[in-house]
């Protein structure tokens, strides 16, 4: 959106010099005794004038967008979390200032609720496109307990929609921090890894469709333990489709390779590397589509009490590790949001 706008400023800008050239030549040619510069001032002035107005218009559509941005990110915190014996981490780079990617983790009574979707497109639409689908997801994943009838009923509602619906590939899961369990329904996101303490590597692959593609459309959903130093990836196509400046993309291979490389710290640690190595592959090339990535590890040693939290909102991207905040003691009664 930003860009096409620019795009119009910048021709906007272009015929009102050529207009002032031609303004600037014709007084030249027809004045009588009087220097040209004398006879064109009324109209440059003018121009400068509509000049100084087109500048204006851009420094508030700017700064409009910008706002937009940043109650985007506010709306897929929390960024950082600790719950119980789990790490989540998650970011998103967007090509332009709105992402048409997102993701989310919310409270879901005993459980957690982790989405991570991707709506085709970028710029303004996907951005507005993005918090409807996202209050959608929200209402259904506390209306249906099962993964998989939640993403079913999302996907009904965004079918029955009058105007055309958007196609947005979706990964949700619910984690049950007492049973250690993953319950997961993937509607056409790449399949996200799980990186077993071990070192071999799963994909959770177990869903349907993309939303908004068909409707009743069938959903299946599916369920992996989390051991001990456990680690999911769920990241977004831009993540390995990006490319570099010899046209290869980062592919799956490499995404496996970055995370195995970062083996054994904590979540935050992981994300910022492998979002590193994915832009350090791409060097010069800017990427062509939004990057998201979302990282749940649950810890290799158990932790001591009862379960805690913490959040952390950044402000913005950056690829420097910050450690999980523990909790002070009054706040030790159960798992929470801050």
């Amino acid at each position: 959106m930003i860009t096409s706008t620019q795009g119009m400023l910048d021709i906007r800008r272009s015929a009102l010099r050529n207009q002032l050239g031609r303004e600037t030549k014709r007084e030249g040619n027809t004045s009588q005794g009087l220097p040209a510069t004398a006879k064109s001032l009324p109209g440059i002035k003018s121009v400068n004038q509509e000049l100084d107005a087109v500048r204006r218009e851009q420094a508030k559509l700017q700064q409009a967008v910008y706002e937009a941005a940043q109650i985007q990110r506010k709306l897929c915190a929390p960024r950082e979390l600790a719950w119980g014996e789990f790490e989540i981490a998650g970011e998103i780079f967007p090509v332009r200032h709105l992402s048409g990617d997102f993701f989310k983790v919310m409270e879901l009574g005993s459980t957690l609720g982790v989405t991570v979707g991707d709506i085709a497109g970028k710029g303004m639409s996907a951005g507005i496109w993005q918090a409807h689908l996202m209050g959608l997801i929200r209402r259904c994943a506390r209306t249906y307990s099962d993964p998989a009838a939640a993403v079913a009923q999302v996907n009904s509602e965004l079918c029955q929609d009058q105007d055309e619906p958007p196609i947005a590939a979706l990964f949700f899961a619910r984690l049950d921090p007492q049973e250690n369990e993953l319950v997961y329904c993937n509607a056409g996101l790449p399949a996200p890894l799980l990186l077993r303490h071990n070192k071999s590597v799963e994909r959770l692959e177990k869903g349907g469709p993309m939303l908004g593609a068909l409707q009743g459309a069938t959903y299946r959903q599916g369920s992996v333990q989390l051991n001990p130093g456990d680690m999911l990836i769920a990241y977004s196509d831009g993540v390995t489709e990006c490319r570099n400046s010899e046209d290869e993309e980062f592919e799956m291979g490499r995404l496996s390779a970055a995370v195995k490389a970062v083996g054994g710290a904590c979540a935050n640690q992981v994300l910022f590397s492998t979002l590193g190595a994915v832009l350090d592959f791409a060097n010069a090339c800017p990427p062509e589509d939004d990057l998201t990535l979302l990282v749940i590890r649950r810890r290799e040693s158990a932790m001591t009490g009862q379960s805690s939290s913490r959040s952390k909102d950044f402000s913005a991207p950056h690829r420097e590790p910050t450690s999980v905040v523990r909790p002070k003691k009054a706040e030790r009664r159960g798992n929470h949001f801050k």
